[in-house]
């Protein structure tokens, strides 16, 4: 007869890996609800910042100072991702929560360009640079974090809850408009609405900045700066600082990789989830309360995907998850943008949004870990941020604006072939990832891997000894 006992000291474990994972992700929710904010509130923003025009211009200045946002990007994920590295995980994320909460706040206290003219759109751009900076700084440090305080065999699962977290702020952001547009009329949207959400993301970051000083640091940094300190007492020189761009270009095929990986994965995030918005209201003709609701609900569930594709990829490995977003994004985004810009109807538009994000959740569950399980611990926020950064900065935030262009020339569906386009070099990054359950640098025994010459990445992924300590705990 086979019995299982309760290990006391795994139970804490797993509530601490709980417990750190709860408090990454509010924080990371924070600031992703004050950056869709912008985007959520664009459509009644644009005339206060920008000189009156054809309703499409003023769209199409407000996503080009988003565009700037997603400019400062890669130099946020490379000052960030290098203080994350030598300073800790949880200093950088309290960091970059308090500048997005200057953000915001300039946001909402910026006069209109009637009233001070040039002034209000160059303020807006400088809000949007600090955020920027900030969103750059996230991601690296969270995707790190949350997948160095994950338990070994559930790292795809519990680092799928970075996107959750930034779903569950769009899902905040899209919330809020949902309750302003039925509390005011569309008039004084226009005028001072607008400016509400702005106001309760400042206060929001700010609380989150408190609350995140007494995180936990991740032990494989403490690990790692331990090991640093004691060369130092011994009167050894380190063998490398850390998170250097010295440091981070001895790993050119890892960096290569992620770049393959996030450029369909990003672009075809904000194409479902940003862009859309806009373009149910311009090219579909929906209503935007409607848009609202089906931005609401497709959202929602889209959430609760994630942990799901995290755990799948736990059970049969990243490459084969991230396949499936590659080859459904390269042959189905065509089809769903068309048939989506000529319905009207509510129920057939969630559908075809709710297809092209289900494709999009197997990119988004595992961004984070695919990237973290790249590099080791002394550059893992910089090799995770800054290439990521600079790809989103190229091609996700330029996305929104390229598309609007486009539709404004008269050439809207070229924009379907540049999604195509992006998505076709993740899947053939994804071609690249080691086959079976893949490697990780994540582990202790693994952290400073002997790096296979074919692939470039480490053999054993920790799931083995997740599972060999498992086997132990049987009786």
């Amino acid at each position: 007869m086979r019995h299982t006992t309760s290990n006391p000291a795994s139970s804490t474990g797993e509530r601490r890996v709980v417990a750190n994972v709860v408090r990454g992700c509010i924080g990371n929710l924070v600031e992703w609800y004050d950056w869709f904010v912008y985007a959520a509130f664009s459509v009644f923003f644009a005339a206060s910042f920008f000189p009156k025009s054809s309703t499409t211009a003023q769209l199409l200045s407000t996503a080009l100072v988003f565009a700037v946002g997603f400019l400062m990007r890669p130099i946020g994920g490379y000052i960030l991702g290098r203080y994350a590295d030598r300073y800790g995980r949880k200093n950088a994320l309290t960091l970059s929560v308090l500048m997005m909460a200057a953000g915001s706040l300039i946001i909402a206290a910026t006069p209109s360009f009637e009233a001070i003219g040039m002034l209000a759109p160059a303020l807006l751009v400088t809000a949007r640079l600090i955020q920027g900076l900030s969103v750059g700084g996230e991601f690296a440090s969270s995707a790190t974090y949350l997948s160095e305080v994950a338990t070994p065999g559930r790292r795809g699962f519990y680092s799928s809850f970075q996107y959750v977290s930034i779903i569950l702020g769009q899902l905040a952001a899209l919330g809020v408009q949902i309750i302003l547009l039925q509390l005011l009329t569309l008039d004084q949207m226009h005028s001072w609405g607008w400016r509400v959400p702005f106001v309760i993301g400042a206060i929001a970051a700010v609380t989150v900045m408190l609350f995140r000083r007494g995180m936990d640091e991740s032990d494989q940094y403490k690990d790692e700066a331990a090991r640093i300190a004691a060369e130092k007492a011994s009167g050894t020189t380190p063998s490398a600082k850390r998170g250097t761009l010295r440091l981070l270009l001895q790993y050119p095929k890892q960096l290569a990789m992620v770049f393959g990986l996030a450029i369909g994965g990003t672009v075809a995030f904000y194409t479902y989830t940003t862009y859309l918005q806009k373009y149910m209201i311009n090219t579909s003709g929906i209503a935007p309360e409607t848009v609202a609701w089906i931005n609401f609900a497709a959202l929602f569930v889209y959430m609760l995907l994630q942990p799901v594709a995290g755990l799948v990829s736990d059970r049969i490995g990243r490459r084969k998850v991230m396949l499936f977003f590659g080859i459904g994004s390269t042959v189905l985004t065509v089809p769903i943008l068309t048939l989506l810009g000529n319905t009207t109807n509510a129920f057939v538009a969630f559908g075809l949004m709710m297809t092209g994000l289900v494709i999009v959740t197997a990119y988004s569950a595992l961004s984070a870990i695919v990237k973290a399980e790249l590099f080791p611990t002394k550059v893992r926020a910089l090799g995770v941020g800054l290439p990521h950064a600079i790809t989103a900065a190229l091609f996700s935030g330029t996305a929104e604006p390229l598309a609007l262009a486009l539709k404004q020339a008269g050439h809207e569906s070229a924009f379907f072939y540049y999604v195509v386009g992006c998505s076709a070099l993740t899947l053939v990054a994804a071609l690249f990832m080691p086959k079976g359950k893949g490697g990780t640098t994540l582990d202790p025994a693994t952290d400073s891997p002997t790096l296979d010459p074919a692939t470039d990445s480490p053999a054993r992924d920790g799931r083995e000894d997740d599972r060999d300590g498992r086997e132990l705990e049987r009786v």
